[in-house]
C-alpha cells in the first residue's frame, strides 16, 4: 500500500484499512470491477444507448476500466452562489476551467449545470463524459428557502452531448412528493434517450436534528433515501457519507427494524457504509460519497479517509467538487489523483 495513504489516515490507518465487516458479509455484495457494466446493467432495462453511456463514464480518466468513479461536481455556483463557491479561486468563475480540472484531473466526468457545460460543450464534450445537473436549490429567494427546481430539459442535456444527467432530491422534505415525480420521469426520458441517470439522495428536514444531534447523515435514514433512489432507477446512487445512526428511533417515526441496529450496522464508518450500499440493491447501483465542503489543510485527509471508508464498504468511487477547486489548480488536481490512488490501489480492499 502507498505510504503516502497510510500517513494521510493517521492514527485512522489501522481502524480503516484493517477492519472486517461482520454485518453484511461482502459476499453478498455486487462489487465493482473492469464487468461492472456487463454484470449488472446488460440483464436490466437499460436500453444498449445507456449502456455505451454507462461504459463511457466507467471507462474514462485514470480509473477507466477498474469500476470506480472519481467525478468532479461543480453545481456549488447555484446551491452556495457563486461568490461563496468561487471567491477562494476566482479562475472559476470562468465555466471552461471547471472542465478543464476535470480533465487535468484525471476524472471520470463533469458534473455541472445547463449553463457551464453548454458554454463550452462543442469544445469538450467529447473530450470527457458531460453529467447535466438538471435541477438545482436556487438560493437568491429571501427568506432562503429549500426547494429543488428543473433548471432546463433532458432534451437540452443531450443535445449538448451529455452521457448523463444528474438531479436531486430533498427526501423527507414537504416537496419531496413533487421532486421525486419530476426527476422519475426525467430519468425516464433520459434513459429513453441513451443517457445515464445519477441521484444525489440528500435527506432534508428541519425536524431530523433533535437534542443537539444532526440525523441528516444517520445510516438508517440516508440509506433508505438510496433505496428510494434506485426505485426510480437511478444508476448510481450519490450520498453524504454516514456519520452515525438511529435516526428513526430518535425521531419516532417511519419503520424500521431492531436488527438494522444490532446486526445489520455497527458505529463503524465502513459497516454505516456498507448499510448505504444495501439499499443500492447490494451494489447493483453503484454508490458515490460526497467529498464535502472545504476545510483547507485537513482536506486532503478527509477526501483519502472517505475514499478508504467508500471503497472496503463496497462503494464506487467519490464525487468532490469544492475540496478540488477552492484551492489552486496544481494542489487541486493533486487532490483527486490522490483519491483516484486509493481505488488504484490493490492492497486496499472490501471488508
Amino acid at each position: 500500500m502507498s505510504t503516502k495513504i497510510s500517513e494521510l489516515l493517521g492514527s485512522n490507518a489501522d481502524n480503516l484499512l484493517n477492519h472486517t465487516c461482520k454485518t453484511i458479509s461482502k459476499d453478498l455484495i455486487h462489487l465493482p470491477g473492469n464487468d461492472f457494466v456487463d454484470r449488472m446493467f446488460a440483464p436490466s432495462n437499460r436500453n444498449p444507448q445507456v449502456l455505451r453511456s454507462l461504459n463511457q463514464l466507467y471507462n474514462t480518466g485514470r480509473l477507466a476500466g477498474t469500476g470506480y468513479m472519481s467525478i468532479l461536481p461543480v453545481d456549488q455556483g447555484i446551491e452556495h452562489s457563486a461568490g461563496a463557491s468561487f471567491a477562494p479561486n476566482p479562475l472559476y468563475f470562468d465555466s471552461e476551467n471547471i472542465v478543464k480540472l476535470a480533465l487535468e484531473g484525471g476524472c471520470n466526468a463533469v458534473a455541472s449545470t445547463f449553463g457551464v457545460l453548454g458554454s463550452v460543450a462543442r469544445k469538450y464534450a467529447h473530450k470527457i463524459p458531460f453529467i447535466v445537473k438538471i435541477n438545482h436549490n436556487e438560493f437568491l429567494s429571501y427568506p432562503n428557502k429549500f426547494d429543488q427546481i428543473m433548471f432546463g430539459s433532458v432534451e437540452d442535456a443531450w443535445n449538448m452531448g451529455a452521457v448523463a444527467i444528474g438531479a436531486t432530491i430533498y427526501f423527507g422534505s414537504p416537496e419531496s412528493g413533487r421532486q421525486i415525480v419530476e426527476v422519475a420521469q426525467a430519468f425516464d426520458r433520459a434513459h429513453e434517450l441513451g443517457m445515464a441517470t445519477i441521484l444525489w439522495c440528500y435527506t432534508r428536514n428541519n425536524a431530523f436534528k433533535k437534542d443537539g444531534v444532526d440525523y441528516h447523515t444517520a445510516a438508517d435514514l440516508s440509506s433508505q433515501a438510496n433505496h428510494l433512489g434506485v426505485t426510480i432507477q437511478a444508476d448510481i446512487i450519490k450520498q453524504k457519507l454516514s456519520d452515525k445512526n438511529g435516526g428513526y428511533t430518535a425521531l419516532n417515526f417511519g419503520k424500521t427494524h431492531p436488527k438494522v441496529y444490532s446486526e445489520l450496522t455497527t458505529d463503524h464508518p465502513i459497516d454505516l457504509c456498507r448499510y448505504q450500499v444495501a439499499n443500492c440493491y447490494m451494489g447493483r447501483m453503484g454508490l458515490i460519497n460526497s467529498g464535502g465542503e472545504s476545510k483547507g489543510a485537513s482536506d486532503l485527509a478527509e477526501a483519502v479517509t472517505t475514499a478508504v471508508i467508500n471503497k472496503r464498504a463496497g462503494g464506487q468511487g467519490l464525487i468532490s467538487g469544492r475540496k478540488a477547486f477552492q484551492k489552486p489548480v496544481k494542489e487541486g488536481v493533486t487532490l483527486l489523483n490522490t483519491i483516484q490512488d486509493v481505488y488504484l490501489d490493490k492492497k486496499i480492499t472490501i471488508a
